[in-house]
């Protein structure tokens, strides 16, 4: 008897043990289903039209026609992986230029909020694993991100030897966490984490910072272009100042608009006005661009007489200034304005090239009165990589060479660098 009441316990035991095994295991199937469910949808819309399915169409049709190499032949190019539709406006414009590795792409959003308006993006990937976490997180922006889809154009490159191909579901399971914008962006953030600038994961490549720029640079067709690194942000309303601010005729000597830029303390929120960064500035938590690094680079701006102008008004021209070397200033200028050479890579001399460029060919500087830009983080030394000094001595050398070529191109110019 007792024997048979064990018998009956112990399979009672049983099968409330079996019965939640068959429990976890269907919760477990449910939370799989769902989590496929969301990545199936993230790539291929639950089988109904969605907001972003014309540029997964864009997305694969330019990664499948295999891309265009650069005039080196070192670099592939996809142009225009991601459109959005601001390149047929009517009005000109003034499109924000930059370019990024996926370190530094999560600055995306905080341009997109302050900017508000067209943004053309060349996004670097050196090594395979990069081009295809890079395909993954572009579609992931452009699925999740509203913002994304309305303002940017994005141009993927690589080394000529990679090539991009559209990204399959069931090879990066990771993307069905991601739910939202902000998780897009924060995962991005993650990926950039502990970086250092210019400093590349692949073996022997290179940062080609002037074809990146002069890529994006393409997409502006004939609007106005400000062509920024992606870790800075331009003061509020800049955009719409500039394009509400009076010109004179053009009379025949090309001139640019110059954006004095700053650095901050990364524990600091961006100033959005010139009032905010004065106080700012009189603290020492805001300082001019490259003061630790390079106080020379951008010394010719005059911080001490734009600092003191007047607060407030209308944007306008307050003063003009001549380029000395090696002033490499940041500014608003027409798409006519000479390319950067694509030669410069790594680390110097890449913006000084152009900007003495601009002052051969005659171009005239204005700095504008109360537009800034503001670098995230102060630029020490120990924030670059070991071959910072040795790049610059090689860019210093092709510097010498591309002056000397300026001559020949520019042979009845008083100027020179």
């Amino acid at each position: 008897m007792h024997c048979s009441c064990f018998q009956v316990l112990a399979a009672a035991l049983a099968l409330v043990a079996g019965l939640q095994l068959l429990y976890l295991g269907l919760l477990s199937g449910l939370h799989g289903q769902d989590q496929r469910s969301h990545y199936a949808g993230l790539f291929r819309g639950h089988g109904r039209p969605l907001p972003w399915d014309g540029h997964k169409e864009r997305f694969e049709r330019v990664l499948a026609g295999g891309g265009t190499l650069d005039a080196s032949g070192q670099y592939r190019i996809y142009h225009d992986v991601l459109q959005a539709t601001w390149g047929g406006r009517s009005r000109q414009d003034v499109v924000l230029v930059t370019h990024t590795s996926l370190g530094n792409l999560h600055h995306a959003q905080q341009l997109a909020e302050r900017w508000q308006g067209p943004i053309s993006v060349a996004l670097f990937a050196p090594g395979l694993a990069d081009v295809r976490l890079a395909t993954v997180m572009v579609y992931a922006l452009a699925a999740l991100c509203p913002p994304v889809r309305q303002l940017f154009r994005l141009h993927l490159v690589c080394p000529a030897e990679q090539v991009a191909t559209f990204p399959e579901s069931e090879d990066h399971p990771e993307l069905g966490r991601l739910k939202s914008c902000s998780d897009v962006y924060v995962r991005l953030a993650r990926v950039g984490a502990g970086r250092r600038n210019y400093a590349m994961d692949v073996a022997n490549a290179s940062y080609p910072n002037n074809l990146l720029r002069n890529v994006a640079r393409r997409a502006v067709g004939g609007h106005w272009v400000l062509v920024v690194d992606m870790d800075m942000v331009p003061s509020e309303g800049l955009r719409e100042a500039f394009l509400a601010l009076p010109r004179a005729p053009d009379e025949g000597t090309p001139g640019v608009y110059v954006v004095p830029a700053f650095e901050i303390r990364h524990t600091r929120r961006i100033p959005g006005s010139k009032t905010e960064l004065l106080q700012l500035y009189q603290v020492g938590e805001i300082r001019p661009f490259y003061e630790e690094l390079c106080l020379r680079c951008q010394a010719p701006t005059n911080y001490s007489h734009w600092l003191n102008l007047p607060v407030g008004g209308p944007l306008r021209v307050a003063y003009e200034v001549e380029w000395r070397d090696p002033w490499e200033p940041f500014y608003i200028g027409a798409s006519s304005v000479p390319p950067y050479d694509e030669r410069f890579k790594q680390y110097g001399f890449n913006r000084i090239s152009q900007a003495c460029e601009l002052h051969v060919a005659g171009y005239r500087f204005s700095v504008l009165s109360n537009a800034f830009l503001v670098h995230k983080g102060f630029k020490v030394a120990s924030e670059f990589h070991a071959q910072k000094d040795a790049e610059n001595q090689r860019n210093k050398v092709l510097f010498r060479q591309f002056k000397q070529e300026l001559k020949a191109k520019y042979p009845a110019s008083p100027r020179r660098c």
